[in-house]
């Protein structure tokens, strides 16, 4: 089932998630919902607050990008082909190495991409829909998306990392997508 997205200015999306144990309600069916809207949003992650749910839940494909490349454009990414994967419960380690901009997104802040800058490695400990336990390094656009995805489960957005100028700047077309003056081509639900 398509679940809606929230949008920019719906409190969740600024609280810090918690954990869930194995015996969570419908946990599958969830993971398999937010795939299915993760999809048809055409998003390349999804985490949990963005579908109106304070647990720390995130889904990651960034296969789709590499997907998408041209053969000598994946050469850049050391983390070709990419990963697919579920993350519960995820808690970074560590981060490492020098910080590099990308143009992101956001599904609950549409149509605004700007650059913003992360650190090339993250590590990371979690358990899979399985829970079983896992810790792994992860470097390039996977390592992007997994440290957007995290910043949702604690509150963070990416617009967060732009110079008080830029986010100045924003502030007309992130008070209309809050208002709901936005035309997206997937369900959105607003602030009351």
């Amino acid at each position: 089932m398509i679940l809606p997205i929230v949008a920019y200015g719906t409190p969740i999306l600024r609280a810090v998630s918690k954990d869930i144990t194995p015996d969570y309600p419908n946990l599958a069916k969830l993971v398999e919902d937010m795939w299915e809207t993760m999809y048809s949003s055409s998003g390349v992650g999804l985490a949990a607050p963005q579908i109106n749910r304070d647990i720390r839940l995130f889904v990651v494909d960034s296969q789709q990008i590499f997907a998408n490349q041209e053969e000598d454009e994946k050469d850049k990414y050391p983390d070709a082909p990419g990963i697919k994967q579920v993350f519960i419960n995820a808690h970074i380690v560590e981060t490492r190495g020098d910080e590099w901009a990308y143009n992101e997104g956001c599904l609950s802040i549409p149509k605004i991409r700007e650059d913003v800058y992360r650190s090339e490695e993250v590590t990371l400990e979690w358990v899979d829909e399985n829970f079983e336990p896992h810790t792994e390094t992860f470097s390039g656009i996977s390592a992007r998306i997994i440290l957007h995805e995290y910043d949702h489960i604690e509150g963070k957005l990416f617009i967060d990392y732009l110079k008080p100028l830029k986010r100045k700047l924003l502030k007309g077309k992130l008070d209309d997508i809050s208002r709901g003056k936005i035309n997206v081509d997937y369900k959105m639900v607003f602030p009351k």
